[in-house]
């Protein structure tokens, strides 16, 4: 018996993945939770098998709970579950220790197919994700794919700031908070400024 521990704020499609499994007498739900704080509860708790964890949480994000978990409780695989497409998103869940990473818009059965993967040991990557070759397996010890200037910076575009805002803070130029930015875009796969911020405010790092 696989048992399963779900960290998802969206109820509509817990009641979908719980009405998938209630069909596979190989898994078992034995925690739901709405945020990252509660899903490590559930860990502690239960001590899962598998976890399936959004990103984009309230309290604790799923990059800081993933890395939480494989801290304290290794043995307990992770796959993260989330909107999120981009290189660096799938990035910082495998170097936080994530062993399958599945897009809210595939079909649920791709997370039977998961489920089922990582607790043999494999991983397993959605059909529609760029995996970087870099990333081809988890590390609690890789460095993070920005620099802490650029984290930091991240950290204020998330708040809103403007690039000039940005300047007076670090009391630096413009031009040095655009040319991050730039390097931001190009190292996160992003399109421009407006997905930098989507990416800032949505992605919630552990800036620290």
């Amino acid at each position: 018996m696989i048992t399963l521990a779900i960290a998802e704020d969206h109820q509509a499609l817990v009641d979908g993945i719980k009405l998938l499994l209630s069909y596979q007498e190989d898994i078992q739900i034995v925690g739901v939770a709405n945020d990252g704080e509660r899903l490590l509860e559930i860990v502690r708790e239960s001590q899962p098998n598998v976890v399936l964890t959004d990103i984009k949480m309230p309290k604790t994000d799923g990059i800081t709970a993933t890395k939480q978990i494989k801290k304290h409780f290794p043995e307990v695989q992770v796959i993260a579950f989330s909107m999120f497409h981009q290189v660096g998103a799938v990035s910082e869940m495998i170097a936080a220790g994530a062993r399958g990473y599945i897009l809210k818009n595939s079909p649920l059965e791709e997370v039977l197919h998961a489920i089922r993967a990582v607790h043999q040991g494999k991983t397993y990557f959605d059909a529609n994700l760029h995996v970087p070759d870099s990333a081809s397996a988890p590390s609690t010890d890789e460095k993070p794919l920005l620099s802490k200037s650029e984290r930091e910076i991240l950290k204020l575009i998330g708040e809103g700031k403007s690039s000039s805002e940005i300047a007076a803070i670090r009391f630096t130029a413009i031009s040095t908070v655009e040319k991050h930015r730039k390097n931001m875009i190009q190292k996160l796969g992003l399109s421009g400024k407006g997905e930098l911020l989507r990416y800032a405010v949505e992605q919630k790092y552990n800036f620290e």
